[in-house]
């Protein structure tokens, strides 16, 4: 086949951008049920209250037990002492698996198939959310459901973390521009839980009843996203840019870009450009460093500060309206996601500066300037630092350029990085890229308590 076929109706994309949406979504809505959580490891006896859910971050994994233990005093009553470690252990059941996998699968994924990586995850958390909304019926001991509840949460984090980096790997064999749209699901699934949250604080739903409905309707999206994959295959333009494209390509990385897709990516011994191409993780590190390092960069400034750090800046025109209660919903996780989500959509509009642009690291590196510019803001409680940008219009602006910028640059470096190398070294190039973009939330993670602290 001579020339790439067209990709009809946008299929590929389409599903691409669904298979983002399903990489977040699930943890967005597991983060959306905190209260429902903590409220279940009350003292046995003691009546849960029917509050809306509140949480702590809809966009990444979660960055710091700043970000949400206070709310739990909001349910009434003492915190025992699952309650007050509730956040603190699931931070750490939530980043070190997503690290660790995410590590793992940069250089393991020519061990496995891709089936088993994209479409065995999605069943697995398909699974796991299944679990979890039975389980908001059946009753469990704190302690018991302490426990379950952090395994959940090391295996939903364990899969995701695998998932994300195949899905990058694989559009990484896309042009440059199916990487947008695998951003942009992201980007969206943070909107949407975001919109989620505000509606239960409008509709004063209980607890258990937006749980399980959160639940069952995350179960449904990954539904889609796996019926959307099994699809893939069945589309030209798919099948083009995996396997049936080889006579377009040089000996050496047909042999190559075969056995990647269909027998796990295992390298094969075609001579001596096979040699040089892509065994050896080192040397793509080497073309991508520059790229990997402004992803991660990105994600520890953006998970440094939001929301740990931004979640408790206070509206000071509120007055007595009901503005003070939407403010940080709004403000902060509406505004941030939707921003967000536009500046990773851009991308498809404009892909500037360019891969080799020493103004990308530039502008990646600028984005460090958010993080004094927040903490000026009127964050409550703080000691150290003076309110400086005390309006809520300050806050505004800058939450929507840090956002912006936030989905634009990543977005950004994650389709340049895979096109930095050859083709055969494509899809470890898009899981050593989907590995940076996981140590920046880590990294962040940790940076949210120093920041914290020194307001």
């Amino acid at each position: 086949m001579a020339n790439p076929p067209t990709d009809r109706y946008n299929a590929v994309w389409l599903i691409f951008f669904i298979l983002g949406l399903g990489t977040l979504l699930p943890w967005n809505f597991f983060m959306t049920a905190t209260m429902y959580f903590t409220s279940r490891l009350a003292e046995p006896g003691v009546p849960r209250e029917n509050s809306v859910l509140t949480p702590p971050s809809v966009t990444e994994p979660p960055n710091s037990p700043n970000d949400s233990s206070t709310r739990a005093d909001d349910m009434g009553g003492h915190q025992t002492y699952l309650q007050s470690k509730f956040n603190n252990v699931m931070t750490l059941c939530a980043m070190l698996p997503l690290l660790i996998f995410t590590c793992l699968n940069s250089f393991l994924h020519q061990r496995i198939s891709q089936n088993i990586r994209i479409g065995g995850t999605l069943l697995a958390i398909f699974l796991i959310f299944l679990l979890t909304a039975i389980f908001v019926k059946v009753p469990f001991s704190p302690v018991s459901f302490f426990t379950v509840t952090m395994i959940k949460i090391v295996f939903i984090n364990s899969f995701g973390a695998i998932l994300q980096g195949s899905l990058f790997g694989l559009a990484a064999l896309f042009p440059a521009n199916y990487t947008s749209p695998i951003m942009s699901g992201q980007g969206l699934a943070g909107a949407f839980a975001a919109l989620s949250m505000i509606c239960a604080l409008a509709s004063g739903s209980a607890l258990e009843d937006s749980a399980f409905g959160y639940f069952i309707t995350a179960c449904v999206v990954i539904l889609l996203a796996l019926l959307s994959y099994v699809a893939l295959n069945k589309l030209e333009f798919y099948r083009y840019y995996t396997i049936e494209n080889v006579s377009a390509a040089a000996p050496a990385e047909i042999e190559l870009k075969k056995d990647l897709l269909e027998n796990g990516g295992g390298v094969a011994e075609t001579g001596a450009e096979s040699g040089d191409g892509g065994k050896s993780v080192i040397q793509i590190l080497k073309k991508v460093w520059v790229l990997a390092l402004s992803v991660c960069l990105v994600f520890a400034v953006t998970i440094g500060i939001f929301p740990a750090v931004t979640a408790d800046v206070k509206s000071t025109i509120a007055g007595e309206s009901k503005w003070g209660i939407y403010f940080i919903p709004v403000s902060c996780f509406l505004l941030f996601n939707l921003f967000d989500w536009a500046g990773r959509s851009l991308t498809v509009l404009t892909m500037w500066p360019g891969q080799d642009s020493k103004l990308l690291p530039l502008l990646v590196a600028a984005r460090l300037v958010f993080l004094p510019l927040f903490m000026l803001c009127n964050v409550s409680p703080r000691t150290y630092l003076p309110v400086l940008l005390a309006h809520d219009a300050w806050y505004i602006c800058i939450m929507i350029l840090f956002a912006v910028s936030n989905g634009y640059l990543a977005s950004l470096c994650m389709c340049f990085g895979p096109k930095k190398v050859g083709v055969h070294e494509a899809e470890t190039a898009g899981a050593i890229m989907a590995f940076f973009l996981s140590l920046g939330l880590a990294l962040g993670a940790g940076l949210s308590f120093p920041l914290r602290i020194l307001v």
